[in-house]
């Protein structure tokens, strides 16, 4: 199923591409592919180098583990994620290494990890799905999560499956048009609302 972005302005084929599935297929992501999606990560830019991204992750073929991450998600997540092979639990370091003060940059930049890994992602044919809707007591739980560290969002991760497979709910927006705001209505000049004059 081509979910190309329908794009304004052409944009490079791995960005319009990515996209965010909640049918996987029933066939596991093979250990050195994962490696390569935390590997961009690792390289993703940060405030002053902080890399603040951590992940928990689990695979499929790891049943306790998989399912002790599973329960970290909202139920509505749940529903469809748990079909997915691997899941990972983003958590950003709060204060900075090098001095020890609060990093107001950490979510900025887990942000940026996971962007990375999410077109890395796409350029191996796999896809991730990112949700907010973790329980972050449960993750703190499960993760034995340090202080310092704090849970930013959950991923599903795998090759893209069939939408008949999914719940009714979730069937529908599987196949709905891909829709976004148009750039004027969020690229601005340098009063808010403003034309940019391009």
């Amino acid at each position: 199923m081509d979910r190309t972005a329908p794009v304004d302005h052409p944009i490079h084929d791995l960005l319009a591409r990515r996209w965010s599935p909640r049918a996987f297929a029933d066939r596991g992501v093979e250990p050195d592919a994962l490696r390569r999606l935390f590997e961009a990560a690792r390289w993703a830019p940060s405030a002053f180098n902080e890399q603040p991204w951590r992940f928990l992750v689990a695979r499929r073929e790891q049943p306790e583990a998989f399912e002790a991450l599973a329960s970290c998600l909202v139920e509505g997540n749940q529903a469809w994620a748990r079909r997915a092979p691997v899941l990972a639990i983003t958590l950003a370091a709060r204060r900075f290494a090098r001095n020890d003060r609060e990093n107001p940059h950490a979510w900025h930049d887990v942000g940026l990890a996971v962007a990375q890994l999410t077109v890395q992602a796409t350029a191996l044919g796999l896809a991730v799905h990112q949700m907010a809707g973790i329980v972050p007591e449960r993750v703190v739980e499960v993760g034995a999560v340090p202080d310092g560290f704090e849970p930013v969002t959950g991923l599903a991760i795998g090759y893209p499956g069939d939408p008949e497979t999914l719940p009714g709910k979730f069937r529908a927006a599987e196949t709905a048009p891909r829709v976004r705001r148009p750039q004027n209505e969020t690229v601005f000049g340098i009063r808010f609302g403003s034309q940019p004059g391009w």
